[in-house]
């Protein structure tokens, strides 16, 4: 069984001593400094320029991968807020014994929900494909003899959160342990605690996909064990149960892009609203007002109304799923997402099926994303190249003159084949979308 109060632990990488919670300035908390940390970092900063759905849209209504990670940390903190109110009612040693207040819970779920997407490459979910499939099916199949089988499984099946939680924590000179947030965020932002084989080992959603490198496998694993989370694998492979306020930040992101995705495409007129008015109107029927309903003369405001609405109803019914089984949760046997599980699953399933066919299949969609995939495969290409055969001492001129378009940061010398090919991988994921769609033009001398 994990125990809150360990799960609660504001424990940060180097650390050599114990933080304590009642002994914190509440006016400096851990975990709001965690928000801060993630909030003033240059890979959140990209996320204005990285696409949420509509990639590359200058349209000024479309959420890009930041407003949407700030709009998921509101949500969050909502979530988190009214789950500590009844845990710490129903636990009251840790506010008596250990000082934990309900707000502790939101600033958690906040922080790990404003980090979420934060290892997300350019592109939106097809950058994480284009990445995987340059190794899988590129010039990138060169090197699969010289990579482990977990090794090889990072890069062809590259995944955005094990990226974010590298980009949280890994060590860079001056830099130790990253972004040094606290253990309890970053167990939050771990909605996967796990390598990357075996794939999807169980239906378990903390199985869905992976959660860290092979790289960062030994900090993760510190994390994992101060935390207390329940391991659930065995020999030579690792991963655990979840923490609990994962679920949290996980139900954050489902409301958010559910209800907000498909608002966007409504806007952009994707969804006819007469059309969207029907989906919407099945979440919140219980709490419109119908006369501050008719009084909303826009098509944006009236969409606006019911999308508040809506993800007030959705807040409630995961904050009642996730009480009804804490105890379950706490002991590792609860294998769901929990907007799987509440009263408005069906008509959140109907949301998403609308949006995957009129919205993330719609044809200004597509178009970008194969583009996406040209530049994404161009880049790979290009910096693996120059960056191994400079390693291997039998760089051309060009190869070195395209290492001169890295990042200073990124012109670190790496070892081992794996961590220069993940190195590059790194620096790719870390584009906004228009910086690749730059650097794609200087490389092929377009204009």
């Amino acid at each position: 069984m994990m125990q809150w109060e360990q799960l609660l632990s504001l424990k940060r990488q180097g650390d050599t001593s114990k933080r304590l919670r009642k002994e914190q300035d509440d006016t400096r908390l851990g975990f709001e400094v965690d928000y801060d940390r993630v909030i003033f970092s240059s890979a959140f900063r990209s996320l204005q320029d990285k696409t949420q759905v509509i990639p590359l849209s200058k349209t000024d209504f479309v959420h890009t991968r930041l407003t949407h990670s700030l709009e998921v940390s509101v949500v969050g903190r909502s979530l988190g807020r009214l789950v500590g109110k009844k845990i710490i009612e129903k636990h009251p040693y840790l506010h008596d014994v250990h000082g934990y207040h309900m707000n502790d819970f939101g600033a958690i779920v906040a922080a790990a929900a404003l980090a979420h997407d934060i290892g997300n490459p350019p592109f939106g979910h097809s950058g994480e494909k284009a990445i995987g499939e340059y190794f899988k099916t590129g010039n990138g199949q060169q090197y699969k003899v010289l990579l482990t089988d977990k090794e090889w499984q990072d890069i062809t099946d590259f995944e955005g959160n094990a990226n974010g939680f590298n980009l949280l924590t890994a060590s860079r000179p001056g830099t130790e342990g990253g972004l040094r947030l606290s253990y309890a965020t970053l167990g939050a932002f771990m909605k996967y605690p796990k390598e990357s084989l075996p794939k999807k080992p169980t239906s378990n959603i903390a199985d869905k996909k992976y959660g860290f490198f092979q790289c960062d496998k030994e900090f993760f694993i510190d994390i994992a064990v101060e935390l207390g989370l329940i391991k659930n694998k065995t020999g030579n492979d690792i991963g655990f149960e979840r923490h609990p306020l994962a679920y949290l930040v996980e139900a954050a992101d489902d409301i958010c892009y559910t209800i907000i995705d498909f608002e966007d495409g409504i806007n952009l007129g994707l969804i006819q609203e007469e059309y969207a008015l029907e989906y919407l109107i099945k979440l919140v029927k219980d709490k419109v007002q119908v006369d501050k309903y008719k009084s909303l003369t826009t098509k944006e405001d009236r969409i606006s109304y019911l999308r508040a609405l809506a993800i007030s109803s959705l807040i409630s019914d995961a904050v009642n799923v996730f009480l009804e089984n804490e105890e379950l949760i706490l002991a590792g046997k609860y294998p769901y997402a929990l907007t799987s599980q509440g009263k408005y699953t069906a008509q959140m399933e109907d949301i998403i099926k609308l949006s995957v066919n009129n919205i993330y299949r719609s044809r200004e969609v597509v178009e970008k994303e194969v583009i996406g995939y040209r530049i994404i495969n161009t880049l790979l290409d290009t910096f693996c190249t120059a960056y191994n055969n400079k390693a291997e001492g039998r760089e051309s001129n060009y190869d070195l003159l395209v290492l001169k378009l890295l990042p200073e940061r990124f012109a670190a010398e790496k070892m081992s084949v794996y961590d220069r090919l993940l190195h590059i991988c790194h620096f790719v994921s870390t584009l906004t979308d228009g910086k690749a769609v730059l650097l794609y033009n200087t490389i092929t001398g377009a204009k």
